[in-house]
């Protein structure tokens, strides 16, 4: 899905559920401020919850010694942090069936 189908699904079902008319420059603004909202927050390492669908939150990732595979070489690899997603039961619970 490109960001201008999830703009165009997101203001078909903003329009079917609530009174208020929606354009999609409402949609765009709404859904880059809430970018910058979770980029920031995830920055600081807080955790985005989104409900129905689980949470997004940083991961810090210990600093390890790896191989280089074609010369087999010894590699410092530096502590590091990762955004990842944490699905809730039921949306895990959805996706197996």
């Amino acid at each position: 899905m490109t960001r201008e189908e999830f703009i165009e699904q997101s203001l078909n079902k903003a329009r079917s559920t609530y009174e208020r008319p929606f354009n999609r420059m409402d949609m765009k603004i709404a859904l880059s401020s809430l970018c910058d909202v979770a980029a920031a927050e995830l920055l600081k390492g807080e955790k985005i919850p989104l409900p129905g669908l689980g949470k997004l939150k940083v991961k810090e990732r210990a600093a390890r010694t790896c191989r280089n595979p074609r010369t087999g070489e010894a590699i410092a690899v530096p502590p590091s942090r990762k955004a990842v997603f944490a699905p809730c039961k039921d949306f895990r619970e959805s996706c197996r069936a």
